[in-house]
């Protein structure tokens, strides 16, 4: 939380809602969970740093100098931090908790590093609906480099996940997870958001609920 705000990665209302989110994570998660999310957000604030003079000639760049703000905390960790309040509650789900939880920073990253990343190096654009040509930073648009870089973030958090809870098929999990939530936030964005119906904060929040149920799916299936 200190970092956050000295930094200016959030505002004021982010870091506290930050902090209380973090505290739910831990009390069901632990440290492990607490490590997800830090790691997921210092992926994501790195990407969004990284050559941000481009993306603001672009048009690109985020709003608010990058200072992330209460809605967007919840948008991404909200899914995390009902799940740890659910793990803590009842102990019998924490196991597959942890997983979800797990899945839905997979997806947040994912999606964070394909947008933040995608707009750097992406060549080509295309609607994710039609494949065909799109404006770039449009909603529901995407390249194949960004959804290659969106893949190595949710390969980070897997990794994350797999030395604290072993390895084994929930790296696979979590891999499908990040891909899922990546392209349900695109088919939102391309849909939906167009057209007002939903917000950016709401499609990231249903882009980790995505991710989340993925894992759960996968755990069941495998």
């Amino acid at each position: 939380m200190a970092y956050a705000a000295r930094a200016g990665k959030l505002t004021t209302a982010g870091v506290w809602l930050g902090g209380a989110l973090g505290l739910a994570i831990y009390w069901g998660a632990g440290w492990a969970g607490l490590g997800l999310l830090a790691l997921f957000f210092a992926l994501g604030s790195a990407a969004s740093s990284w050559r941000v003079a481009d993306k603001r000639r672009l048009g690109l760049a985020e709003e608010n100098k990058g200072r992330r703000t209460a809605g967007q905390v919840l948008a991404n960790a909200g899914v995390a931090a009902a799940l740890g309040l659910l793990s803590a509650g009842f102990p019998t789900f924490a196991p597959l908790g942890g997983l979800m939880l797990a899945g839905s920073f997979a997806a947040a990253t994912a999606d964070t590093l394909a947008s933040e990343l995608g707009n750097v190096y992406g060549r080509r654009y295309y609607n994710i609906l039609t494949f065909r040509p799109d404006v770039r930073g449009e909603n529901g648009v995407v390249s194949a480099e960004g959804t290659l870089l969106g893949l190595a973030g949710s390969a980070v958090v897997a990794a994350a996940y797999c030395l604290g809870h072993g390895w084994g098929p929930a790296f696979g999990w979590l891999l499908v997870a990040g891909t899922v939530g990546n392209v349900v936030d695109s088919v939102l964005g391309a849909t939906l958001e167009r057209r007002g119906v939903l917000s950016n904060n709401a499609v990231n929040l249903l882009n980790t609920l995505a991710g989340a149920l993925a894992a759960a799916g996968c755990s069941g299936l495998g």
